[in-house]
């Protein structure tokens, strides 16, 4: 999993954000192999994502989807992305209507790179928990279609 945060990757900020991810995903049954913290910006995430693809079958990220200046998680993504997976991304922004309006300026993203599927979180506790919780449950059968393995499909 990947913390995008220049505050967490400076010292000045406690990456709240980054242990909900590895909670949830240790509840759901994921062990977690890696967790990075990165500074915002389109290289460092990038590459980070890269490198943690040939590692890990699914890379997490929590951190710079929103608006700000150096909220580029998004703009990352598009470089290294070979096979987008928007349903992940709309359910993500989906549950928030209604519950929590910050959630429809989350320009998270997801998809494929190589044979890692990568899913963008906002970078908040509430945000992670409740796009996480969302796409949990068709993260196991998504993984098991990207490496070929058996399923219900098959």
């Amino acid at each position: 999993m990947l913390t995008v945060s220049d505050g967490v990757a400076h010292g000045t900020r406690q990456d709240t954000s980054g242990e909900k991810v590895a909670e949830m995903l240790a509840a759901g049954g994921y062990a977690v192999v890696e967790r990075r913290v990165t500074e915002d910006g389109v290289e460092p995430v990038a590459a980070a994502i890269v490198e943690l693809a040939g590692i890990a079958d699914l890379v997490v990220t929590t951190g710079g989807t929103g608006l700000g200046p150096r909220d580029l998680t998004p703009e990352a993504m598009a470089r290294v992305i070979e096979r987008e997976a928007p349903g992940l991304a709309e359910a993500m922004r989906a549950i928030t209507f209604g519950e929590n309006p910050h959630g429809m300026l989350s320009r998270g993203r997801a998809g494929t790179v190589g044979n890692a599927l990568v899913v963008n979180l906002p970078g908040s506790p509430r945000g992670v928990e409740e796009s996480l919780a969302v796409v949990l449950p068709a993260l196991g059968h998504g993984l098991a279609l990207l490496l070929s393995e058996p399923t219900e499909h098959n």
